[in-house]
């Protein structure tokens, strides 16, 4: 128990400061940077009123986003215009990534914005065929409301005029972070026409082709190609085996950059772009990875 006579002596002691908040002198240092590194882009599965709510209540599993972008002809949706709806402060985690991987980077909640746009697209398991351990699932993935991806645009836009320190190639799909669970914001999500806008990254046609050419007569060893995914950013070892991770990676890769074939084989197409890539934004790792496969 604290005495009357300390307390009193607190009280006086207060009373003589003032009890005023502490104070400090603010002398900017330049050596500084956002926390934010990566924007990542999800799908809900679910309609306007149901995401929001499984977004902002508390659950026994919790999850949020920052932001949440509805989208035309929900019924649930409760306004006449679309609206972007902010769940969480940038300043503030959200936790939308869950168990995830980027360019050596985990729990990419701590570094990231998460966007939730709602599209009722969803994903079932199905039984192993006759491959033990293929990722096999069912999907319907369905088209986006144009609308709604001009306002995507312009939010991401807004978001990296204040954190110009996010990378092209780290604006990525949830499924690209967690490629063993998750498959959003699928195949039909624009990236081309996001990067069209300056947004994200993508690949040069005519890099890419020469690529291809080459791939097309001589096809890379297959431990070159998980190099040059974990090079871009995906968790994947260089095992030289056709494994069940390289094969997510693959297939959540094809739905970034080659959505009209994602079954997660490697190919030459798959090979061409993933280097096209690399010479565009990594030509440091392309150039050490070619010496090492020499």
């Amino acid at each position: 128990m604290i005495s009357r006579a300390l307390l009193a002596s607190a009280l006086a002691s207060c009373a003589l400061l003032a009890c005023t908040p502490l104070r400090f002198v603010d002398a900017v240092s330049e050596n500084q940077s956002s926390r934010i590194g990566h924007l990542v882009i999800h799908f809900t599965s679910g309609d306007f009123a149901e995401s929001l709510r499984v977004l902002t209540e508390r659950t026994e599993r919790p999850v949020s986003s920052h932001y949440l972008v509805p989208e035309n002809g929900d019924p649930t949706y409760p306004r006449r215009r679309l609206r972007v709806y902010r769940l969480v402060g940038d300043d503030q985690r959200a936790w939308h990534a869950g168990q995830s991987h980027w360019r050596g980077d985990t729990a990419l909640n701590s570094s990231s914005i998460g966007i939730e746009i709602v599209n009722r697209s969803s994903c079932v398991a199905e039984a192993p065929g006759n491959e033990p351990g293929v990722p096999e699932v069912r999907c319907e993935f369905l088209d986006y409301d144009p609308e709604q991806i001009e306002l995507v645009i312009e939010l991401v836009l807004d978001i990296l005029r204040r954190h110009p320190g996010i990378d092209p190639e780290d604006i990525v799909a949830h499924s690209d972070i967690a490629p063993d669970r998750r498959l959003d914001p699928g195949p039909k999500f624009p990236w081309r026409r996001l990067y069209e806008h300056g947004i994200g990254a993508w690949y040069d046609e005519d890099t890419a082709q020469r690529y291809r050419e080459r791939f097309e007569a001589e096809p890379p060893a297959l431990a070159l190609l998980q190099r040059g995914l974990a090079a871009y950013g995906y968790d994947v070892d260089d095992t030289g085996e056709h494994d069940v991770r390289t094969q997510y990676a693959l297939r959540a890769f094809q739905m970034h950059f080659r959505p009209s074939d994602w079954s997660g084989q490697a190919d030459a197409e798959t090979a061409a772009i993933v280097f096209a890539l690399l010479e565009k934004y990594r030509p440091r790792s392309l150039e050490a990875l070619l010496e090492t496969s020499l």
